[in-house]
Formats: C-alpha cells, structure tokens, sequence
C-alpha cells in the first residue's frame, strides 16, 4: 500500500497520556488525498503513486494540468506529491485518508522550514562571539575563516553568514500520538517544520 499523504499544519497543543504525562504534539490535517495518477515499472522505472491536496479553482490551472485532472474526474488539486506504492496497491482515484496510520506508528515529516532572510553566525550558527566590554571592538563578528598562506583559500562549508531558514527539511521517527478521522486529523509528538497551514509530506518511517 500507499505509505505517505500530504497534510497541513495546523499548529500546536497539549495532550494527556493514560498515565497523566502532558505531550506537547503538533495537529496535521492529513488528507484526503485523491490518487492522480499510478506509476509502474514497466512505464516509468518505478513504482508510485501521485495524489492531491486541498482542491484549487479551475480558473487557476492551465490547460495540461486541467487535462490531467480530468483523467480522474475529481476536480483540480493546489499540491500534487508523489508517494511509493506497490503496483497492486490503490487505484486511479482513490481517496486516502488519515487512516492509514495508527497510533504509536513512526512517521517522518517533510516541509519547508520558516525563512528567516539574512543572518549573522551567532543567530545561524549559534556562535559565542566577542566580548561586551574593556574597550572589545569584536562583538558579533565571525572571526577569522582561514589561513594566509596555506591552504591560502577558504574552505567549501564554512560557517558563515548568510539566509536562514526557507529550507527542505525532515524530522524523522515522530510518534503518531492520536488519529481522529472524523476532522482529518492526526496529533504528532513535538514540533513539525514549517509556520501554520504549511504543506508537509508524511511517510511511514524509514528508520523505524
């Protein structure tokens, strides 16, 4: 079967456990999610599925997107993904839902990081800088970032300043800690990249 849905993010809060402990868990509006679109070996080298999110005006999709969408006949979708699947697994329009995860399963969440423009190395990099006092002209500077005469060049990733944030990332191995199908939701433990009402992608973890 298909093993990932596009979500949204819709912020955080706090749960109780059995036992009292309070989690602190972020809430994803996870699907549904139409299947678009199947892809097999034999035609394209692998295996997957493609499935929209979140349906988007007709008016707002050109000509070769709105020709693909009526293939499946379930309207135009704002974010497309494709997700691995096996090729007996769903079908050309299938709508997925947050059911397939169940609590306790390992999941990992990709989205796009909040952009924090052009920083220094003390915000990006959490450098100690300079002192404050007894006439220190070195407060926030960065320092020195190489040698004069050998290697006489400044090495490929180096810490310096420059954009922060509005980055691809994924958290791995989260915890699904609730599934309520009836409002499309699944409640993760801990944070999830990216600001309310970002898109994510959410697979069954590969290092579970």
């Amino acid at each position: 079967m298909i093993n990932g849905l596009l979500g949204k993010k819709i912020g955080m809060t706090q749960v109780y456990a059995a036992d009292g402990q309070r989690i602190a868990v972020t809430a994803i509006e996870a699907g549904p999610c139409v299947v678009l679109q199947k892809k097999t070996a034999a035609t394209d080298g692998y295996a997957a599925a493609q499935v929209g999110f979140l349906p988007k005006r007709t008016d707002r999709v050109n000509k070769p997107e709105m020709g693909h969408f009526k293939k499946v006949g379930k309207g135009a979708f704002a974010h497309l993904r494709e997700f691995p699947d096996t090729e007996d697994g769903c079908n050309v329009g299938d709508e997925l839902t947050c059911e397939i995860f169940s609590i306790g399963d390992r999941i990992d969440v990709t989205g796009t990081s909040k952009g924090k423009g052009f920083q220094g190395v003390i915000k990006r990099w959490g450098f100690a800088g300079g002192r404050s006092t007894h006439g220190s002209t070195f407060h926030r500077a960065p320092g020195s970032i190489g040698q004069s005469a050998t290697p006489s060049k400044v090495f490929k990733g180096k810490k310096m300043p420059g954009q922060m944030g509005n980055a691809r990332v994924t958290t791995h191995n989260m915890v699904v800690v609730d599934v309520r199908p009836e409002q499309n939701l699944i409640l993760v433990q801990g944070a999830v990249p990216g600001p309310k009402n970002g898109i994510v992608s959410i697979r069954k973890g590969i290092k579970a």
